[in-house]
């Protein structure tokens, strides 16, 4: 009496065996069509009674073999229940990000990156970065997009927490392109420094494994959990 078309056998000692269906549909050996958990257990439960029925009187089925054929239906259902729950919760998150994420069109966001961003007609670039600690001594470097240096933002002495600066692109043609690298100390201890860079969501889409990604007015993009925060 064995079943022959799933996997996970759960075998007990007097040779019987139930076979765990997945979710697709599928045919025990006698061509009985089992399409859901309960049908499946119910299934298994005959068996054990088939079992029970068909026993060596001088050899019966003790409770200990008995007990754990059930706890093995029962650790097999729950696990399938589990499984079910977080595929819908995950399918309920991902809309719940989309709905989100479609909010965000129009708006300036705050993600990780090193880019300074450049009003054009105030002739001015600007950054923002987060300093893990106090520090007694900050300044900004200003890159070409080839990483040659411009110029120097001094800051001094900063908090902890996340902080703004303005560079005067005026004599670089205030171009697109220019970037910034952060420098923090505490005395001669380095202090852990975040660029951040500000954009407009133009659009959102997805890549190529279906995460959320967000389409920026500048043409760059960033993953949707990559934002730090919404202005």
């Amino acid at each position: 009496m064995t079943a022959t078309t799933a996997t996970d056998a759960l075998t007990s000692t007097t040779g019987y065996t139930y076979t765990r269906k997945s979710e697709a549909a599928g045919t025990d050996a006698s061509g009985n069509t089992v399409t859901n958990q309960s049908e499946a257990q119910d299934r298994f439960l005959k068996l054990l009674v088939a079992q029970l029925n068909n026993q060596d009187p001088m050899n019966p089925l003790d409770n200990a073999q008995m007990t754990s054929q059930i706890a093995q239906i029962n650790t097999v259902t729950g696990i399938q229940q589990l499984n079910s729950t977080v595929t819908s919760l995950a399918t309920q998150m991902a809309a719940m990000q989309g709905i989100q994420a479609s909010a965000l069109v129009g708006r300036e966001v705050i993600t990780e990156g090193k880019t300074l961003s450049i009003d054009t007609t105030a002739k001015k670039g600007t950054g923002t970065f987060e300093l893990s600690g106090d520090a007694s001594n900050v300044k900004v470097d200003i890159l070409s997009a080839s990483g040659t240096a411009l110029g120097t933002v001094p800051l001094g002495r900063l908090a902890a927490g996340r902080h703004e600066f303005a560079w005067d692109t005026g004599s670089y043609g205030a171009k697109d392109g220019l970037q910034f690298k952060v420098t923090a100390t505490s005395g001669t201890t380095p202090v852990g420094t975040t660029s951040l860079v500000r954009n407009k969501v133009a659009s959102i889409g997805s890549d190529t494994g279906g995460a959320l990604t967000l389409q920026f007015q500048n043409g760059t993009s960033a993953p949707y959990t990559a934002v730090k925060s919404i202005l």
